[in-house]
């Protein structure tokens, strides 16, 4: 009697649709079981290489020496955490499956949104936590030769007899805007901020596809088409449609590809130029935009799928 009495009491008591602390649980439990393929290490240990590779190349040129350091981490740095963003989370679910760790959570009972919101966060927390040790070190590295290269211009030029009050100013002043500023800690965002929209669009493709291979290959094929919405744009838009149907087409085509070159800030940060705090929060909102609808459509087709 007394059973089936806490029986039907738990019938009626509400179940919990959300939890942040389970979404923190199984993000915590993601970044242990990506840690344990060491994803983390090989990002590391390759922008590391990258930027061994800036202090490689002779330049005798101080901004070109600055330009190159910060191309090439920074380069290394996109390209990367997208590489890490696209495997981790086309891996998760069918390993989860596999493991039949996925029936073990949902058994719980975890609603759907929650597991996959919390393999989201996995995801970027790892490739967050990653940026931020990297933006540490190059940070740590630029400012190191910065100093280096201002030294080294100085003394040439005063071997030259050329290191008048002006000529060593400007370069104090080429050096500076070339070197540590808060701009290459925006570029940083920026990248975290593509890389977590492509991640979602992976964890999306995951859901749909039964083969991981191409899910890789879709997602990486959505974002090269996310950066060539310019040139979709001017070559096929804009020559065959009118300006409305043009315009149509273009929201269409942001709604299916997100437009990743909207997150391009790394070649101005490169050139020394001042990113204004207005593009900061724009690519920050359409970012969280992308994230929002493409975990939303996510949930949805998440929901239908037979496990």
């Amino acid at each position: 009697m007394s059973n089936a009495t806490n029986s039907s009491i738990a019938e009626k008591q509400p179940r919990v649709r959300f939890s942040p602390q389970r979404v923190w649980t199984l993000a915590m439990a993601t970044v242990t079981q990506l840690v344990r393929m060491k994803i983390l290490a090989f990002l590391v240990v390759f922008c590391l290489l990258a930027v061994g590779a800036g202090f490689a190349f002779s330049v005798i040129n101080p901004e070109q020496q600055l330009n190159l350091l910060k191309s090439v981490t920074l380069g290394a740095l996109q390209i990367f955490s997208i590489v890490i963003g696209v495997v981790s989370t086309a891996l998760l679910l069918p390993k989860d499956m596999e493991d039949r760790t996925l029936y073990t959570i949902l058994s719980k009972p975890v609603p759907r949104f929650d597991y996959l919101l919390g393999k989201l966060l996995g995801v970027l927390l790892l490739i967050g936590g990653g940026l931020i040790v990297m933006d540490a070190v190059l940070s740590l590295i630029l400012w190191l030769r910065e100093s280096m290269v201002f030294e080294d211009v100085v003394t040439r030029m005063r071997l030259e007899k050329m290191d008048t009050p002006e000529a060593v100013a400007q370069v104090r002043e080429i050096v500076a805007r070339q070197g540590l500023t808060w701009n290459l800690h925006w570029a940083v965002w920026a990248i975290f901020l593509k890389a977590a929209v492509v991640t979602t669009v992976s964890l999306l493709l995951s859901c749909i596809a039964s083969s991981t291979l191409f899910t890789i290959i879709m997602t990486f094929c959505i974002t090269i088409i996310g950066h060539g919405h310019a040139l979709i744009r001017e070559f096929f838009f804009q020559p065959h449609l009118s300006s409305a149907a043009s315009r149509v087409a273009a929201l269409l085509l942001a709604a299916i590809c997100p437009d990743l070159a909207q997150f391009d800030i790394v070649d101005s940060v490169v050139n020394g130029e001042i990113v204004p705090w207005a593009a900061v929060y724009d690519i920050t909102g359409i970012a969280a935009l992308y994230v929002t609808v493409y975990l939303f459509v996510t949930h949805l087709l998440f929901v239908e799928k037979e496990l």
